[in-house]
């Protein structure tokens, strides 16, 4: 007989913990209580798509956090975590019988903004919902920079890397339509992902490219730096000529720090800009940089609110007081967790009356210790 799997409360809690940071994380960068709409296409903000208003079959819409709670409350929502260059959707011509709250006055629709499968709840090249009622695979999904679709990581074409939540990733069918970054792929990916580097250049041509590294340590003659500034080298065909070449399938993921390295000549800007690109040149453009401003504004509005009243109670005790105090508040909190994940390991349910007797018991043993103290005069 198997044994059934059991999951204590403090797994449970634990759990929750992660979700409320990750939601904090993609929520705090955005303003809950004012439409996004007078903004313009906002650089990078939360959305929603709305199914009650906006189902498939019509046109695909979104609309930001704050009309998600003000105008939409009660209705299916499908979260799509950030998207960029977007503006609030909320109440326009696709939506034909809602009119915004916040921001009733709004163009018929906004022309830049681009849209997905995703604005209808299916993700992947599978196009499938997310969670999948009907998927039995536990995967994670991980977000295309470029066109910020979700991909199963089954279906990426390649194996995902280790911290890939610190890493961008560009789908191969996003890397086909810009064939030039599979160039910049062979030199700056992460080793073992989609992208197997092969060493073609000769023995002298890496002499060459050695001797190339140096000359920026030499100090050149004025007029040939003025010249250089004026006319910048053109990294991407610097790479072009170098020989090497990767193996061009599957998904991208690319290391922090990896869009500086892009050439920002005037040729290349052209060329992003022609491929709708230009924003790999900005790193402020990154989920990681949202995320970074989102907890920034949470810690000042924190700041904000003031101390946190057991903090300050804290700073007008002694050393040895405070001492006392956090560490009997970490005894409790581990014997709460202890006491919680007997009564998950054993089936039973938690009554009113089984944490009335915990808590008297931590009062009697606070009372014997108390009890048993000396003091030293």
């Amino acid at each position: 007989m198997c044994e059934e799997q059991t999951v204590s409360l403090v797994d449970v809690l634990e759990e929750d913990e992660e979700l409320e940071e990750e939601a904090s994380a993609v929520l705090a960068g955005s303003d809950s209580d004012h439409c996004s709409y007078p903004e313009g296409y906002v650089k990078r903000q939360a959305l929603y798509a709305c199914n009650t208003c906006t189902p498939k079959g019509g046109e695909a819409a979104g609309v930001c956090l704050a009309c998600s709670y003000k105008c939409h409350e009660g209705h299916d929502l499908f979260e799509l975590y950030t998207k960029r260059n977007f503006r609030c959707d909320c109440g326009n011509r696709k939506f034909t019988e809602l009119q915004c709250k916040l921001h009733p006055e709004k163009d018929d629709v906004n022309t830049v903004n681009k849209y997905s499968h995703n604005f209808f709840g299916v993700y992947c090249t599978c196009s499938r919902p997310y969670p999948d009622p009907d998927d039995q695979v536990e995967d994670e999904m991980i977000q295309c920079v470029v066109c910020e679709d979700w991909l199963h990581g089954r279906h990426l074409g390649c194996a995902a890397p280790d911290c890939v939540e610190l890493q961008e990733m560009i789908c191969e069918s996003c890397m086909n339509k810009s064939p030039f970054l599979w160039t910049y792929a062979a030199h700056l990916a992460v080793e073992g992902a989609a992208v197997q580097v092969k060493e073609e250049t000769s023995a002298e041509e890496s002499n060459v490219a050695g001797k190339e590294e140096q000359v920026d340590d030499v100090i050149e003659p004025s007029c040939k730096r003025s010249r250089e500034e004026a006319e910048p080298r053109c990294r991407l065909k610097e790479l072009q000529a170098g020989g090497q070449k990767g193996v061009q399938s599957g998904a991208v993921f690319w290391p922090s720090g990896w869009r500086s390295k892009l050439c920002s000549c005037s040729t290349c800007q052209e060329r992003l800009s022609e491929d709708g690109l230009s924003f790999l040149l900005d790193e402020l453009d990154t989920v990681l940089a949202y995320e970074r401003k989102g907890k920034n504004n949470e810690q000042g509005q924190q700041g904000q609110q003031g101390n946190d009243p057991l903090m300050s109670a804290l700073d007008n005790l002694n050393r040895v007081q405070q001492l006392e105090i956090i560490h009997g508040y970490n005894d409790m909190k581990t014997e709460l967790k202890d006491f919680l994940q007997r009564f998950a390991a054993e089936g039973k349910v938690v009554t009113p009356e089984d944490i009335r007797e915990f808590f008297e018991q931590q009062s009697r043993k606070r009372r014997r210790v108390d009890g048993n103290r000396f003091y030293c005069t």
